[in-house]
Protein backbone atom coordinates (compact mmCIF):
# COMPACT_ATOMS: atom_id res chain seq x y z
CA UNK A 1 0.00 0.00 0.00
CA UNK A 2 1.17 3.59 -0.66
CA UNK A 3 2.98 5.60 1.97
CA UNK A 4 1.28 7.73 4.11
CA UNK A 5 1.03 11.34 3.72
CA UNK A 6 3.77 13.34 5.84
CA UNK A 7 3.24 16.89 6.65
CA UNK A 8 0.50 17.12 4.26
CA UNK A 9 -0.43 20.32 5.32
CA UNK A 10 2.56 22.09 4.59
CA UNK A 11 3.07 20.73 1.11
CA UNK A 12 -0.71 21.20 0.03
CA UNK A 13 -1.08 24.70 0.99
CA UNK A 14 2.29 25.42 -0.14
CA UNK A 15 1.27 24.09 -3.61
CA UNK A 16 -1.81 26.27 -3.33
CA UNK A 17 0.52 29.44 -2.47
CA UNK A 18 2.28 28.60 -5.29
CA UNK A 19 -0.31 27.82 -7.99
CA UNK A 20 -2.71 29.98 -7.20
CA UNK A 21 -3.38 32.29 -9.40
CA UNK A 22 -3.16 30.16 -12.28
CA UNK A 23 -5.95 27.31 -10.47
CA UNK A 24 -8.20 30.38 -10.45
CA UNK A 25 -7.27 31.15 -14.20
CA UNK A 26 -7.93 27.50 -15.26
CA UNK A 27 -11.30 27.55 -13.38
CA UNK A 28 -12.20 30.49 -15.14
CA UNK A 29 -11.69 28.97 -18.26
CA UNK A 30 -14.34 26.30 -17.34
CA UNK A 31 -16.42 28.77 -16.30
CA UNK A 32 -16.61 30.91 -19.29
CA UNK A 33 -18.08 27.68 -21.78
CA UNK A 34 -21.83 27.74 -21.94
CA UNK A 35 -22.46 24.11 -20.83
CA UNK A 36 -26.19 24.54 -20.50
CA UNK A 37 -27.24 21.09 -21.15
CA UNK A 38 -31.22 21.70 -21.61
CA UNK A 39 -30.61 24.16 -24.59
CA UNK A 40 -29.59 22.22 -27.54
CA UNK A 41 -28.63 25.63 -29.27
CA UNK A 42 -25.67 25.00 -26.36
CA UNK A 43 -24.74 21.20 -27.58
CA UNK A 44 -21.55 22.38 -29.55
CA UNK A 45 -20.63 24.57 -26.12
CA UNK A 46 -21.42 21.54 -24.06
CA UNK A 47 -18.83 19.17 -26.36
CA UNK A 48 -16.21 21.71 -25.69
CA UNK A 49 -16.29 21.92 -22.04
CA UNK A 50 -16.63 18.15 -22.13
CA UNK A 51 -12.94 18.48 -24.08
CA UNK A 52 -11.84 20.91 -21.85
CA UNK A 53 -12.50 18.70 -18.59
CA UNK A 54 -10.55 16.29 -20.38
CA UNK A 55 -7.61 18.60 -20.84
CA UNK A 56 -7.78 19.54 -17.40
CA UNK A 57 -7.38 15.54 -16.06
CA UNK A 58 -4.45 15.02 -18.61
CA UNK A 59 -2.63 18.08 -17.29
CA UNK A 60 -3.11 17.01 -13.83
CA UNK A 61 -1.38 13.41 -14.58
CA UNK A 62 -4.81 11.32 -15.12
CA UNK A 63 -4.25 8.67 -17.80
CA UNK A 64 -6.48 6.99 -20.48
CA UNK A 65 -8.50 10.20 -19.93
CA UNK A 66 -11.50 9.75 -22.67
CA UNK A 67 -14.34 11.74 -24.11
CA UNK A 68 -16.99 9.34 -24.41
CA UNK A 69 -20.03 10.18 -26.58
CA UNK A 70 -23.66 9.18 -25.28
CA UNK A 71 -26.97 9.26 -26.91
CA UNK A 72 -26.66 12.92 -25.16
CA UNK A 73 -24.08 14.86 -24.31
CA UNK A 74 -20.41 12.79 -23.60
CA UNK A 75 -19.15 11.48 -20.35
CA UNK A 76 -15.53 12.16 -19.93
CA UNK A 77 -13.78 9.46 -17.89
CA UNK A 78 -9.98 9.06 -16.57
CA UNK A 79 -7.94 7.35 -13.87
CA UNK A 80 -4.52 7.24 -12.06
CA UNK A 81 -3.96 3.85 -10.81
CA UNK A 82 -1.38 4.43 -8.57
CA UNK A 83 -1.27 0.56 -7.00
CA UNK A 84 -3.03 -2.91 -6.73
CA UNK A 85 -3.51 -3.09 -3.37
CA UNK A 86 -4.76 0.59 -2.52
CA UNK A 87 -8.40 1.44 -2.61
CA UNK A 88 -9.93 2.63 -5.27
CA UNK A 89 -12.08 5.76 -5.12
CA UNK A 90 -14.22 7.12 -8.28
CA UNK A 91 -14.89 10.35 -8.10
CA UNK A 92 -18.04 11.87 -9.75
CA UNK A 93 -19.66 15.38 -11.40
CA UNK A 94 -20.68 17.28 -13.71
CA UNK A 95 -19.99 19.56 -16.12
CA UNK A 96 -22.98 20.80 -17.43
CA UNK A 97 -24.78 23.97 -16.06
CA UNK A 98 -28.63 25.02 -15.39
CA UNK A 99 -29.72 28.15 -18.29
CA UNK A 100 -28.86 31.62 -17.09
CA UNK A 101 -32.53 32.88 -17.43
CA UNK A 102 -33.38 35.22 -16.31
CA UNK A 103 -30.33 37.03 -17.48
CA UNK A 104 -31.26 40.35 -16.67
CA UNK A 105 -31.18 40.07 -12.90
CA UNK A 106 -27.06 38.87 -13.12
CA UNK A 107 -25.21 42.02 -12.02
CA UNK A 108 -22.57 40.56 -14.38
CA UNK A 109 -22.77 38.23 -17.75
CA UNK A 110 -23.24 34.58 -16.40
CA UNK A 111 -19.94 33.13 -17.98
CA UNK A 112 -18.03 36.00 -18.01
CA UNK A 113 -16.67 35.06 -13.94
CA UNK A 114 -15.91 37.85 -11.60
CA UNK A 115 -14.50 37.62 -7.84
CA UNK A 116 -16.41 40.03 -5.67
CA UNK A 117 -16.48 40.32 -1.80
CA UNK A 118 -19.81 39.29 -0.03
CA UNK A 119 -20.74 38.94 3.77
CA UNK A 120 -20.28 35.31 3.50
CA UNK A 121 -17.73 35.53 1.62
CA UNK A 122 -15.33 38.12 2.75
CA UNK A 123 -12.19 36.70 0.75
CA UNK A 124 -13.96 36.69 -2.34
CA UNK A 125 -16.60 34.55 -4.20
CA UNK A 126 -16.63 33.68 -8.11
CA UNK A 127 -19.67 34.93 -9.27
CA UNK A 128 -20.47 33.09 -12.52
CA UNK A 129 -23.05 29.88 -13.63
CA UNK A 130 -21.85 26.32 -12.57
CA UNK A 131 -18.76 28.11 -10.42
CA UNK A 132 -20.40 26.27 -7.73
CA UNK A 133 -22.32 24.04 -9.37
CA UNK A 134 -20.71 21.47 -10.01
CA UNK A 135 -17.75 22.95 -12.07
CA UNK A 136 -15.97 24.71 -9.18
CA UNK A 137 -16.41 21.59 -7.12
CA UNK A 138 -15.43 19.80 -9.90
CA UNK A 139 -12.33 21.07 -10.62
CA UNK A 140 -11.67 20.97 -7.36
CA UNK A 141 -10.39 17.00 -7.11
CA UNK A 142 -9.08 17.69 -10.47
CA UNK A 143 -6.56 20.43 -8.64
CA UNK A 144 -6.35 17.69 -5.44
CA UNK A 145 -5.21 15.06 -7.91
CA UNK A 146 -2.41 17.63 -9.62
CA UNK A 147 -0.99 18.52 -5.68
CA UNK A 148 -0.14 14.70 -5.24
CA UNK A 149 1.25 13.67 -8.39
CA UNK A 150 3.16 16.76 -8.11
CA UNK A 151 4.29 15.57 -4.65
CA UNK A 152 4.39 12.18 -5.90
CA UNK A 153 2.07 10.92 -3.33
CA UNK A 154 -1.09 9.82 -4.47
CA UNK A 155 -2.49 7.32 -1.50
CA UNK A 156 -5.56 5.59 -3.20
CA UNK A 157 -6.49 4.41 -6.69
CA UNK A 158 -8.84 7.33 -8.52
CA UNK A 159 -11.04 7.12 -11.45
CA UNK A 160 -13.05 10.12 -12.62
CA UNK A 161 -16.71 10.19 -14.38
CA UNK A 162 -17.60 13.93 -15.39
CA UNK A 163 -21.11 13.76 -16.93
CA UNK A 164 -22.66 16.60 -19.16
CA UNK A 165 -26.58 15.66 -18.46
CA UNK A 166 -26.83 16.15 -14.47
CA UNK A 167 -29.31 19.03 -15.23
CA UNK A 168 -31.45 17.05 -17.09
CA UNK A 169 -31.76 14.08 -15.53
CA UNK A 170 -28.74 12.06 -16.21
CA UNK A 171 -30.69 9.92 -19.01
CA UNK A 172 -27.61 7.83 -20.13
CA UNK A 173 -25.71 8.10 -16.76
CA UNK A 174 -27.05 4.29 -15.71
CA UNK A 175 -27.06 2.70 -19.54
CA UNK A 176 -23.18 3.95 -19.64
CA UNK A 177 -22.60 2.41 -15.95
CA UNK A 178 -24.60 -0.76 -16.74
CA UNK A 179 -22.06 -0.78 -19.79
CA UNK A 180 -18.69 0.03 -17.75
CA UNK A 181 -19.04 -1.83 -15.06
CA UNK A 182 -15.41 -3.11 -14.50
CA UNK A 183 -14.47 0.37 -15.77
CA UNK A 184 -15.85 1.82 -13.17
CA UNK A 185 -15.08 -0.57 -10.11
CA UNK A 186 -14.40 0.89 -6.89
CA UNK A 187 -14.93 0.70 -3.36
CA UNK A 188 -16.49 4.26 -2.94
CA UNK A 189 -18.39 7.22 -4.24
CA UNK A 190 -16.99 10.67 -3.64
CA UNK A 191 -19.03 13.46 -5.04
CA UNK A 192 -18.46 17.06 -3.92
CA UNK A 193 -22.18 18.82 -5.53
CA UNK A 194 -23.25 19.56 -1.85
CA UNK A 195 -22.27 22.31 0.79
CA UNK A 196 -21.24 22.57 4.53
CA UNK A 197 -22.90 24.37 7.12
CA UNK A 198 -21.05 27.30 6.88
CA UNK A 199 -17.32 28.38 6.48
CA UNK A 200 -16.55 27.86 10.30
CA UNK A 201 -18.76 24.90 10.45
CA UNK A 202 -18.02 22.13 8.06
CA UNK A 203 -20.77 19.69 7.63
CA UNK A 204 -20.93 16.18 5.46
CA UNK A 205 -24.10 15.83 3.47
CA UNK A 206 -25.16 12.22 4.65
CA UNK A 207 -28.95 12.01 2.76
CA UNK A 208 -30.26 13.48 -0.30
CA UNK A 209 -34.28 13.54 -1.02
CA UNK A 210 -35.58 12.27 -4.42
CA UNK A 211 -37.49 13.79 -7.22
CA UNK A 212 -40.30 13.65 -9.11
CA UNK A 213 -40.63 16.15 -11.89
CA UNK A 214 -43.87 16.54 -14.20
CA UNK A 215 -45.32 18.79 -16.91
CA UNK A 216 -48.44 19.75 -16.49
CA UNK A 217 -51.03 21.53 -19.51
CA UNK A 218 -54.33 22.71 -19.36
CA UNK A 219 -56.50 22.81 -22.76
CA UNK A 220 -59.84 24.42 -22.59
CA UNK A 221 -60.96 26.35 -26.07
CA UNK A 222 -59.27 25.36 -29.36
CA UNK A 223 -58.25 28.83 -29.88
CA UNK A 224 -57.39 31.86 -27.92
CA UNK A 225 -60.47 34.00 -27.11
CA UNK A 226 -61.76 37.33 -27.29
CA UNK A 227 -61.70 37.62 -23.47
CA UNK A 228 -64.64 40.19 -24.08
CA UNK A 229 -66.82 38.08 -26.32
CA UNK A 230 -65.98 35.02 -24.69
CA UNK A 231 -65.28 35.23 -20.84
CA UNK A 232 -67.70 34.41 -18.20
CA UNK A 233 -68.43 31.70 -20.41
CA UNK A 234 -65.01 29.85 -21.85
CA UNK A 235 -63.18 28.06 -19.77
CA UNK A 236 -59.94 29.80 -18.64
CA UNK A 237 -56.70 27.30 -19.00
CA UNK A 238 -54.81 30.10 -16.58
CA UNK A 239 -57.60 30.47 -13.77
CA UNK A 240 -58.26 26.74 -13.57
CA UNK A 241 -54.36 25.62 -13.90
CA UNK A 242 -54.03 28.17 -10.39
CA UNK A 243 -56.88 26.74 -8.96
CA UNK A 244 -56.08 23.16 -9.88
CA UNK A 245 -52.26 24.15 -8.38
CA UNK A 246 -53.65 25.97 -5.37
CA UNK A 247 -55.87 22.75 -4.50
CA UNK A 248 -52.78 21.35 -4.60
CA UNK A 249 -51.91 21.68 -0.79
CA UNK A 250 -53.92 22.26 2.59
CA UNK A 251 -54.55 25.04 5.17
CA UNK A 252 -51.42 22.83 6.84
CA UNK A 253 -49.36 22.75 4.00
CA UNK A 254 -49.48 19.12 3.89
CA UNK A 255 -49.75 17.66 0.00
CA UNK A 256 -53.24 16.94 -0.77
CA UNK A 257 -52.31 14.28 -3.50
CA UNK A 258 -53.79 10.60 -2.22
CA UNK A 259 -51.40 8.31 -1.17
CA UNK A 260 -48.24 10.66 -1.04
CA UNK A 261 -47.51 10.34 2.29
CA UNK A 262 -48.17 6.60 3.08
CA UNK A 263 -44.29 5.30 2.59
CA UNK A 264 -42.57 8.65 4.22
CA UNK A 265 -39.85 7.60 6.20
CA UNK A 266 -40.64 9.66 9.88
CA UNK A 267 -37.62 10.77 11.73
CA UNK A 268 -37.53 9.49 15.24
CA UNK A 269 -37.87 12.02 18.33
CA UNK A 270 -33.94 11.01 19.16
CA UNK A 271 -32.97 11.63 15.32
CA UNK A 272 -34.76 15.05 15.26
CA UNK A 273 -33.26 16.10 18.39
CA UNK A 274 -30.11 14.71 16.94
CA UNK A 275 -30.82 17.49 13.81
CA UNK A 276 -31.59 20.06 16.29
CA UNK A 277 -27.88 20.35 17.53
CA UNK A 278 -27.04 21.87 14.01
CA UNK A 279 -26.53 25.45 14.44
CA UNK A 280 -29.08 26.65 11.93
CA UNK A 281 -31.00 30.07 12.43
CA UNK A 282 -34.26 30.74 11.07
CA UNK A 283 -33.96 34.82 11.36
CA UNK A 284 -30.31 34.05 9.51
CA UNK A 285 -32.21 32.05 7.17
CA UNK A 286 -34.95 34.39 6.30
CA UNK A 287 -32.24 37.58 6.08
CA UNK A 288 -30.20 35.24 3.61
CA UNK A 289 -33.08 34.70 1.24
CA UNK A 290 -35.35 38.38 1.96
CA UNK A 291 -38.39 36.58 3.40
CA UNK A 292 -41.00 37.71 6.20
CA UNK A 293 -41.62 34.14 7.24
CA UNK A 294 -41.00 30.57 6.39
CA UNK A 295 -43.87 28.44 4.74
CA UNK A 296 -44.60 24.70 5.42
CA UNK A 297 -46.10 21.95 7.42
CA UNK A 298 -46.32 23.29 10.65
CA UNK A 299 -45.26 20.07 12.50
CA UNK A 300 -42.04 20.63 11.34
CA UNK A 301 -38.80 23.16 11.58
CA UNK A 302 -38.09 25.19 8.68
CA UNK A 303 -34.56 23.37 8.91
CA UNK A 304 -36.65 19.50 8.70
CA UNK A 305 -38.96 20.60 5.99
CA UNK A 306 -36.00 21.48 3.93
CA UNK A 307 -34.32 18.01 4.68
CA UNK A 308 -36.44 15.30 5.64
CA UNK A 309 -39.71 16.38 4.54
CA UNK A 310 -41.49 15.64 1.16
CA UNK A 311 -42.31 19.20 -1.19
CA UNK A 312 -44.43 19.87 -3.72
CA UNK A 313 -43.10 23.44 -5.91
CA UNK A 314 -43.77 25.40 -9.33
CA UNK A 315 -40.94 26.02 -11.09
CA UNK A 316 -42.70 27.50 -13.78
CA UNK A 317 -46.02 28.38 -15.46
CA UNK A 318 -47.08 30.10 -18.19
CA UNK A 319 -49.72 30.77 -20.98
CA UNK A 320 -51.32 33.43 -22.58
CA UNK A 321 -50.36 36.92 -23.25
CA UNK A 322 -47.25 38.03 -21.45
CA UNK A 323 -45.97 40.96 -23.77
CA UNK A 324 -45.76 44.47 -23.24
CA UNK A 325 -49.26 46.44 -23.31
CA UNK A 326 -52.80 44.81 -23.00
CA UNK A 327 -54.03 41.78 -25.29
CA UNK A 328 -57.15 41.03 -23.74
CA UNK A 329 -57.21 37.01 -24.70
CA UNK A 330 -58.04 33.97 -22.79
CA UNK A 331 -55.81 31.71 -23.44
CA UNK A 332 -56.72 28.10 -24.79
CA UNK A 333 -53.18 27.01 -22.85
CA UNK A 334 -52.11 26.87 -19.92
CA UNK A 335 -48.90 24.81 -18.42
CA UNK A 336 -46.90 24.55 -15.64
CA UNK A 337 -43.76 22.51 -14.74
CA UNK A 338 -43.87 20.92 -10.83
CA UNK A 339 -41.45 18.98 -8.76
CA UNK A 340 -41.52 16.91 -5.78
CA UNK A 341 -38.78 16.01 -3.83
CA UNK A 342 -38.86 12.95 -1.80
CA UNK A 343 -37.87 11.48 1.31
CA UNK A 344 -36.41 7.51 1.86
CA UNK A 345 -38.72 4.81 1.30
CA UNK A 346 -40.65 7.13 -1.43
CA UNK A 347 -40.67 5.52 -4.85
CA UNK A 348 -40.53 8.65 -7.53
CA UNK A 349 -42.34 6.48 -10.33
CA UNK A 350 -45.04 5.78 -8.06
CA UNK A 351 -45.37 9.38 -6.85
CA UNK A 352 -45.31 10.40 -10.08
CA UNK A 353 -48.38 8.00 -10.89
CA UNK A 354 -50.37 8.90 -7.84
CA UNK A 355 -50.02 12.88 -9.21
CA UNK A 356 -50.76 11.92 -12.47
CA UNK A 357 -53.99 10.23 -11.60
CA UNK A 358 -54.85 12.83 -8.84
CA UNK A 359 -54.21 15.59 -11.30
CA UNK A 360 -56.54 14.08 -13.91
CA UNK A 361 -59.48 13.04 -11.26
CA UNK A 362 -59.62 17.33 -9.61
CA UNK A 363 -59.92 18.54 -13.11
CA UNK A 364 -62.91 19.72 -14.37
CA UNK A 365 -65.17 19.03 -17.48
CA UNK A 366 -64.34 22.16 -18.96
CA UNK A 367 -60.87 20.98 -19.54
CA UNK A 368 -58.47 18.58 -21.06
CA UNK A 369 -55.13 17.48 -18.76
CA UNK A 370 -52.17 16.43 -19.74
CA UNK A 371 -49.29 15.23 -17.09
CA UNK A 372 -45.62 14.35 -18.67
CA UNK A 373 -43.09 12.74 -16.51
CA UNK A 374 -39.82 14.78 -17.07
CA UNK A 375 -37.30 13.21 -14.53
CA UNK A 376 -37.00 11.35 -11.36
CA UNK A 377 -34.37 9.97 -9.05
CA UNK A 378 -34.53 7.96 -5.82
CA UNK A 379 -33.77 9.07 -2.63
CA UNK A 380 -30.65 8.49 -0.57
CA UNK A 381 -28.24 7.92 2.96
CA UNK A 382 -25.33 7.06 3.16
CA UNK A 383 -23.96 5.42 6.54
CA UNK A 384 -21.96 7.25 9.20
CA UNK A 385 -19.94 3.95 10.08
CA UNK A 386 -17.75 3.51 7.37
CA UNK A 387 -14.07 3.99 6.87
CA UNK A 388 -15.19 6.08 3.46
CA UNK A 389 -17.39 8.50 6.21
CA UNK A 390 -14.67 8.49 8.97
CA UNK A 391 -11.56 9.81 6.53
CA UNK A 392 -14.13 12.36 5.25
CA UNK A 393 -14.65 13.56 8.58
CA UNK A 394 -10.90 13.51 9.79
CA UNK A 395 -10.08 15.00 6.39
CA UNK A 396 -12.15 18.02 7.08
CA UNK A 397 -11.39 17.92 10.99
CA UNK A 398 -7.50 18.64 10.14
CA UNK A 399 -8.41 21.28 7.77
CA UNK A 400 -11.30 23.61 9.47
CA UNK A 401 -10.03 22.40 12.90
CA UNK A 402 -13.57 21.33 13.64
CA UNK A 403 -15.48 18.24 13.81
CA UNK A 404 -18.16 18.03 10.58
CA UNK A 405 -21.38 17.83 11.49
CA UNK A 406 -23.90 14.92 9.37
CA UNK A 407 -26.85 17.50 7.94
CA UNK A 408 -29.53 15.72 5.17
CA UNK A 409 -29.64 17.76 1.91
CA UNK A 410 -32.99 18.83 0.49
CA UNK A 411 -31.40 18.55 -2.79
CA UNK A 412 -31.53 15.82 -5.33
CA UNK A 413 -28.10 13.95 -6.75
CA UNK A 414 -29.61 10.88 -9.29
CA UNK A 415 -26.93 9.26 -9.69
CA UNK A 416 -25.78 8.51 -5.99
CA UNK A 417 -28.67 5.65 -5.85
CA UNK A 418 -27.75 4.92 -9.67
CA UNK A 419 -24.37 4.04 -8.15
CA UNK A 420 -25.26 1.74 -5.41
CA UNK A 421 -28.05 -0.08 -7.45
CA UNK A 422 -25.52 -0.65 -10.11
CA UNK A 423 -22.75 -0.92 -8.52
CA UNK A 424 -22.99 -1.99 -5.03
CA UNK A 425 -20.88 1.46 -3.72
CA UNK A 426 -21.94 3.88 -1.13
CA UNK A 427 -21.48 7.66 -1.71
CA UNK A 428 -19.52 10.39 0.05
CA UNK A 429 -20.97 13.55 0.13
CA UNK A 430 -17.85 15.52 0.23
CA UNK A 431 -18.96 19.11 -1.32
CA UNK A 432 -17.50 22.67 0.13
CA UNK A 433 -20.44 25.35 -0.94
CA UNK A 434 -22.70 27.34 1.09
CA UNK A 435 -26.52 27.68 0.59
CA UNK A 436 -26.40 31.40 0.08
CA UNK A 437 -24.38 30.72 -3.15
CA UNK A 438 -27.56 30.91 -5.44
CA UNK A 439 -26.51 27.58 -7.65
CA UNK A 440 -29.94 27.56 -9.91
CA UNK A 441 -30.30 31.10 -9.32
CA UNK A 442 -28.77 34.52 -11.00
CA UNK A 443 -25.68 35.82 -9.27
CA UNK A 444 -24.38 32.06 -8.84
CA UNK A 445 -21.63 32.10 -6.82
CA UNK A 446 -18.42 30.06 -5.12
CA UNK A 447 -16.27 31.40 -2.29
CA UNK A 448 -12.29 31.49 -3.25
CA UNK A 449 -11.86 29.87 0.03
CA UNK A 450 -14.05 27.19 -0.53
CA UNK A 451 -12.49 26.08 -3.72
CA UNK A 452 -9.16 25.99 -1.98
CA UNK A 453 -10.07 24.64 1.08
CA UNK A 454 -11.64 21.61 -0.76
CA UNK A 455 -8.49 21.39 -3.03
CA UNK A 456 -6.52 21.01 0.43
CA UNK A 457 -9.12 18.91 2.30
CA UNK A 458 -9.56 16.15 -0.65
CA UNK A 459 -5.86 14.66 -0.50
CA UNK A 460 -6.72 13.97 3.53
CA UNK A 461 -9.07 12.32 2.32
CA UNK A 462 -7.31 9.96 0.25
CA UNK A 463 -4.51 9.36 2.89
CA UNK A 464 -7.25 8.74 5.81
CA UNK A 465 -9.10 6.27 3.15
CA UNK A 466 -5.90 4.54 2.34
CA UNK A 467 -4.77 3.61 5.93
CA UNK A 468 -8.99 2.57 7.26
CA UNK A 469 -9.98 0.83 4.22
CA UNK A 470 -9.76 -2.96 4.47
CA UNK A 471 -9.83 -4.73 0.83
Amino acid sequence: MSTPFVHLSMDIKGFITENRQRMLDELFDILRIPSVSADPAFAGDVRRCAEAEADSLKQAGARNVEVIKTPGHPIVFGEYLTNVDAPTVLVYGHYDVQPPDPINLWDNPAFEPVIKVTDNHPDGAIFARGSCDDKGQMFMHVKALEAMVSMGNVPCNIKFIIEGEEEVGSSHLDDFIESNKEKLSADVVLVSDTGIFANDTPSITVGLRGLSYVEVEVKGPNRDLHSGLYGGSAPNPINILAEMIASLKDEDQRITVDGFYDDVLELTSDERKAMARAPFCEESHKASIDIGAHEGESNYTPYERMSIRPTLDVNGIWGGYTGDGAKTVIASVAKAKISMRLVPHQDHETITQLFTKHFNRIAPPSVKVKVTEMHGAAPAITPTNSAAYHSAARAMKHTFGKEPIPVRSGGSIPIVASFERILGLKTVLFGFGLDSDAIHSPNEHYGVFNYFKGIETIPYFYSHFAQLHEK
